[in-house]
Parts: C-alpha cells; structure tokens; sequence
C-alpha cells in the first residue's frame, strides 16, 4: 500500500490575545480575523484568558507564555487588543527567547491613566517599558494602531509609540476599536496578518457589514 504524503506544515501561526472584560464576542473584529483566517487555512489560537473582568497579571502572563509556545518554530504572528497589549509589554520585558515571536500588532494599546482599580486592571502597569527588550522579543517591531478618539489611549500616540521604537498607524474616528465603533469586519487587519500590508485603515461603511 503506498502511503499518501503528508501536507507540508503550515508556514505561520498566529495568536489572538483580547483585553479586559472580553469573553469572545462573535460581532468582535478578533473573532472575526480569527475566522477569515481560518477560512484560508491558516492556524489561528484564540483562547479565552481567564476572569477577564478582575484579570491577574500572573495568570494571564503564564497563559500567555503557554500560548506562545503553541506557535511552533516558523513565522508567529501575535495580535493584541486593549489590555493585550499591555500584557504584550510587560511579557517582552523578560520573554525567553524560545517564545519569541516574528511579528506583533498592538490596536488600542492603554494610557497609564487607564490603568485604575475600577477597570480592574491596574497591576499590568508598567512604570517604564525598555524598548530594547521589547525589540528584543519580535523579530520585527511591533505596529501600533491606534484611534484618535480613543479616551483610554496615549495623549500622543505617534510619540509614544516612537520612543519604543515602534510604527503606528493613527485611525481618525475609531474610538476604542471596538464592535461599538463599527469592528467588527477589518480587511486592513486581514490584509496586515497576510502580507504585511501597511498602513492599517479604519473601516469604511462600505466594509461594515
């Protein structure tokens, strides 16, 4: 009997990591790049961190870690919402470098005034993030995406995100990037996790669905 040739492994992995109070929402634009990338046969982990609503610096990092280590030995690609990127930031201080990762996408990331007990995420601050270990835990900077009516966001995005070395994309009108400012569908973050293609764009009327 002659044996069928396995398929190749796949060339990418990519990681979903959500933000505080965030259960999965199928109207969500995770779910929904989770699943248009599903759709073109691509690997895709998703997984729920726990108590999103009173969210643990230890037990998000350690999942986190766990995660990463899903990834495999090819291109991993990690996309973060809202506290996943300060989950993201504070990881890439003292990431081991078999977690590594290739590429990283941060939407929405935290000013430090969002950081309080009634968010109910005030330990993930940092007090000082070090841009070389945070360039030291992607092969490629992260891109920041980030709106300019975000309320929670840095008063000055592009300097911000320019201290850490990092690209950022600047979206007009699109609050906190979320199904409540109209994302869910986003080709530009499809079109970002496929070919790099930058810069990310806000969501036309067009494309909402």
């Amino acid at each position: 009997m002659t044996e069928t040739p396995s398929s190749p492994p796949p060339a990418r992995r990519f990681l979903m990591v959500h933000g505080v109070q965030h259960r999965r929402p199928r109207q969500h634009w995770l779910w929904w790049l989770t699943e248009a990338l599903r759709q073109r046969g691509e690997q895709v982990l998703y997984p729920q961190f726990p108590a999103p609503e009173q969210p643990s610096v230890s037990e998000w990092t350690d999942l986190l870690h766990a995660e990463l280590a899903q990834l495999g030995d090819q291109e991993r690609v990690v996309v973060c919402h809202s506290l996943g990127c300060a989950l993201w930031l504070r990881a890439a201080q003292t990431l081991p470098e078999d977690l590594r990762v290739t590429r990283v996408l941060l939407v929405s990331p935290l000013d430090d005034q969002a950081f309080t007990v009634a968010n109910g995420n005030e330990e993930f601050k940092l007090q000082r993030v070090d841009p070389e270990l945070l360039a030291a835990a992607s092969a490629k900077p992260p891109r920041v995406v980030v709106s300019a009516t975000d309320p929670y966001a840095p008063a000055d995005p592009r300097a911000w995100s320019a201290a850490l070395k990092m690209e950022c994309d600047v979206l007009p009108a699109a609050g906190h990037v979320t199904p409540a400012d109209g994302y869910g569908p986003w080709p530009a973050a499809l079109a970002w996790c496929l070919r790099e293609q930058t810069p990310l764009s806000a969501v036309t009327r067009g494309e909402r669905g």
